[in-house]
């Protein structure tokens, strides 16, 4: 089970040490430490119980919180001991609310109490088909089916509709098991009333819905079979206890759920840190030499590092950052990219390059600072057992594969690991290795400047602020759910909850995109100011104001500033009130205003967050090297 994580040597001796000690940080420690390891599902209920005893003696982990709601047409609870512990392995504690069984409909369409009070990121719709499905007969026709199908569609999106307007909640739709055998075997498409061509056909509606941002998807109809042990579906456990994924494979179940949890509070990883020797090609360059690495069509090993690179290659493509860390000499490593005909990844694709004898774990931490990322958001691939256990233990942040001996599984190793989720696709994730790339260009640059004025002067920026438009409220989502380092306040928020917040006149809201000599940055950061209770009708909150970090130290903030001002006063606002709510990780920002030119000022609020003034009516912002264009 969970073959992409390590084993353990002694796992149960290590439990049950941390239970005698029974201190809550030691016992929390543990629990997270034996999550992120190969598991069955009494070994997950055996964790999940450490850790809701160390939960309950450390009321205020240091740690991401995601809640979950789960409304099913059958038994639920068994999976939920697995959900928790592997957000453990995330790094987050995530908080599950299961509902009464069979109570899906009648809490979205009537109110539900208990869900207003939990404030879930997500409600998780399970739901089995013969919960929806009146049975059809065999001889009715296509056009039949459809209709039939249309109507739980329709049920379905009032659902997911209700679950964002009613309760703010990112909806997440589990797709269909199928629990009826085929009747016609490899053919069963010929019958489209068979419950399980219908099940194939609501599966793809489903689909198409998440294609076009109506929902999330669960997909465990496609991918627990990859990853699970045992049989998905059992009859025996359906009929004994209506459970409809079989608790053998709770741990895999828990896995999917945790990933879409960790997207939707911006917890993805972000970086794909290789390896060269063993784990790009086979062999070791700098004995081997470039001709001799087995690389390329015409054997086994060769084909399969082939595969792997144009793995790799398509997740640069979707926008995951590649880097290279390995035991080399840089010149040596180069050359494979340089001269060898079969490599699949150029050299330019390549965010941040890294070869040289030093050790490892300092080149990731090296890394991690030159690609303005955190460690938390780096998955490395090692060949190396050695390596990846001496990472595990000096750098826990970094999430590192259990890679199997033969590379030919090395792609489905990383995709059943499930490092990458997203909520959807931009147009800036399809360019961000490329930004990364740039950013490294920059860094040149800047290396051989000793003038900072001089070097800002020559990225010759020029910042667009202006209204959030059509085009860019989902990019202006996923900056607001996964920034979490350079985010005043990190309040997360959807497309949709958006909406509301755009259509008032009364708040000003930008969004600021940034562009210099070596690229376009995209969208790079989002302001939201509104008007508050809290606050005089001539002042404006800062309710939000994040930046993605791979622009700081660039003056991005005083020219985004710059732009708030002017728009603030075109609305007819007097002051500008700024928020800090610390979330133990966005420390870098504790001083953002202070150094802006704000006056703290003391809040009824009870709290550890600080607010600051700054008057509309006088004060200059500090001079930044930015051309700023306004279109508000």
């Amino acid at each position: 089970m969970l073959s992409w994580l390590p084993e353990h040597r002694d796992a149960g001796a290590c439990l049950r040490q941390a239970q005698a000690a029974g201190d809550g940080p030691t016992m929390l420690a543990t629990a997270r430490m034996l999550a992120g390891h190969r598991r069955d599902a009494q070994f997950t209920n055996r964790i999940d119980r450490l850790a809701r005893a160390a939960l309950a003696a450390t009321p205020t982990p240091a740690l991401a919180e995601a809640r979950v709601a789960i409304l099913s047409s059958h038994t639920i609870d068994h999976l939920v001991p697995a959900v928790r512990v592997a957000g453990l392995h995330r790094g987050m504690v995530i908080e599950v609310h299961a509902g009464d069984y069979g109570q899906f409909r009648s809490p979205m369409i009537m109110g539900c109490p208990w869900i207003e009070r939990f404030a879930p990121h997500m409600i998780l719709f399970a739901i089995d088909l013969p919960a929806l499905l009146e049975p059809i007969p065999l001889s009715a026709g296509r056009d039949a089916v459809e209709t039939s199908l249309a109507h739980i569609m329709e049920e379905l999106r009032q659902l997911w509709s209700l679950a964002r307007e009613r309760f703010g909640a990112q909806p997440v739709q589990q797709t269909f098991l199928p629990q009826a055998s085929p009747l016609l075997g490899s053919n069963e498409a010929l019958l489209p009333a068979s419950p399980w061509s219908c099940c194939a056909r609501l599966n793809d509606l489903l689909r198409q819905a998440s294609q076009q941002g109506e929902v999330l998807l669960l997909d465990v109809a496609n991918q627990l079979p990859g990853i699970g042990e045992g049989r998905l579906y059992d009859e025996v456990r359906w009929y004994q206890a209506k459970q409809l994924v079989n608790p053998l494979v709770a741990p895999a179940y828990g896995e999917l759920v945790a990933r879409l949890a960790a997207a939707v509070i911006g917890r993805s990883r972000k970086s794909l840190v290789l390896d060269l020797d063993n784990t790009l090609w086979g062999g070791v360059v700098g004995d081997d030499g470039v001709e001799n690495l087995r690389l390329g069509q015409g054997s086994a090993e060769g084909e399969a590092y082939i595969a792997f690179q144009r793995y790799v290659a398509r997740l640069a493509e979707r926008g995951i950052i590649i880097a290279v860390c390995s035991k080399n000499d840089h010149a040596t490593a180069r050359s494979v990219f340089d001269r060898h005909p079969d490599m699949q990844i150029a050299f330019d694709d390549i965010a941040c390059f890294v070869a040289n004898w030093a050790d490892k774990a300092s080149n990731l931490r090296h890394i991690a600072r030159t690609l303005n990322i955190g460690l938390d958001s780096m998955v490395f691939v090692d060949d190396n057992p050695a390596e990846r256990e001496i990472i595990r233990r000096e750098l826990p942040e970094v999430a590192v594969p259990e890679l199997p001996e033969d590379p030919a599984g090395y792609m489905q190793c990383i995709a059943d690991g499930g490092y990458f989720e997203s909520l959807g696709l931009t147009s800036e994730d399809l360019a961000r290795s490329g930004d990364y790339t740039a950013n490294n260009q920059r860094a040149a640059v800047r290396a051989s400047t000793t003038d900072m004025d001089g070097y800002l002067q020559s990225l010759d920026m020029t910042l667009t602020a202006g209204p959030i438009s059509s085009f860019d409220r989902s990019r202006a989502a996923q900056l607001i759910n996964k920034s979490n380092q350079f985010n005043l306040t990190t309040r997360r928020r959807t497309a949709d909850e958006l909406h509301p917040l755009l259509e008032d006149a009364r708040n000003v809201i930008l969004a600021f995109r940034l562009r210099d000599r070596f690229g376009d940055n995209g969208l790079i950061s989002v302001i939201v100011a509104r008007p508050d209770a809290a606050w005089s009708g001539g002042e404006l909150l800062i309710d939000t104001w994040l930046m993605s970090c791979r622009v700081l130290g660039r003056g991005v903030e005083l020219a985004a500033l710059c732009a708030l001002r002017s728009a603030a006063v075109q609305a007819g606002a007097t002051a500008l009130i700024g928020e800090y709510r610390p979330s133990g990780r966005n420390g870098m920002v504790e001083a953002h205003y202070e150094k802006l030119g704000f006056e703290r000022i003391a809040a009824d609020t009870p709290g550890e967050e600080t607010f600051w003034r700054m008057s509309l009516q006088d004060g200059q912002v500090a001079r930044h090297h930015l051309k700023l264009e306004l279109t508000i």
